[in-house]
């Protein structure tokens, strides 16, 4: 098995080619259905973000409520970093949890559905393959407006805090044009996902894994070996 980072911008149309994949049977993890359950109340982050951010950020459930804490995130970068902090680390655990369960089951690929794949770097080095998401900087502005209800300022300031769709484009190994109609961006998901379904990298990670499950057990048997003699 070998891994796929999907990233985009937001409003870009992550979400729909990832749904798209996975109804074509991909395994998707997407970070932020993890990012949502490791600040569940009562886990570790949830605790480290009401005691730094307050319990203003709370809803009457003692969820963390989303909206809120976006908008202070958004306007503070260094409140966005130790956000970040927080999250992060539990999420890249929950998700190697994730991965390892499809790698047993005998998946040829997982994708990551990863927001900030390359912003923070923390993941791409275990990807084979990475894709962006991309549309024209207008058709983004003007989706996310209609999308959340956002000001012209509210959007772009929220376009700002990101790193700009063009410069993902340049950092990716496949990309997805999808500023146009929903039957283009599915020809060319269609075509990712023959592409991948093709490659051999699985093969290869297959190999090594056998090979270290294969050296495990070699060195277990001479330590039972030499216990018993």
């Amino acid at each position: 098995m070998f891994l796929v980072g999907l990233t985009g911008g937001i409003a870009s149309g992550k979400s729909t080619v990832s749904a798209m994949l996975r109804e074509l049977g991909c395994p998707i993890i997407d970070a932020d259905v993890v990012a949502r359950k490791v600040v569940e109340p009562h886990s570790p982050a949830h605790s480290r973000i009401v005691f730094h951010f307050g319990r203003e950020v709370l809803l009457e459930s003692g969820e963390i409520d989303r909206q809120k804490l976006g908008r202070l995130i958004f306007a503070d970068k260094e409140k966005r970093k130790l956000l970040n902090s927080i999250t992060h680390p539990e999420i890249h655990k929950e998700m190697l949890k994730q991965i390892v369960f499809y790698f047993l089951r005998g998946y040829r690929y997982v994708v990551l559905d990863v927001p900030l794949l390359f912003e923070t770097r923390k993941l791409t080095q275990f990807l084979n393959h990475t894709v962006v998401v991309y549309c024209d900087p207008a058709t983004q502005l003007a989706r996310l407006m209609q999308r959340d209800g956002l000001t012209a300022e509210e959007a772009e300031q929220r376009l700002a805090a990101q790193m700009p769709l063009n410069e993902k484009r340049g950092l990716a190994s496949h990309v997805i044009e999808n500023s146009g109609a929903r039957e283009d961006t599915h020809r060319q998901v269609l075509r990712l996902h023959t592409k991948l379904e093709d490659s051999m990298d699985f093969l290869l990670v297959r190999v090594l894994a056998v090979a270290a499950a294969a050296g495990l057990g070699g060195v277990l048997l001479y330590a039972a070996k030499m216990l018993l003699s």
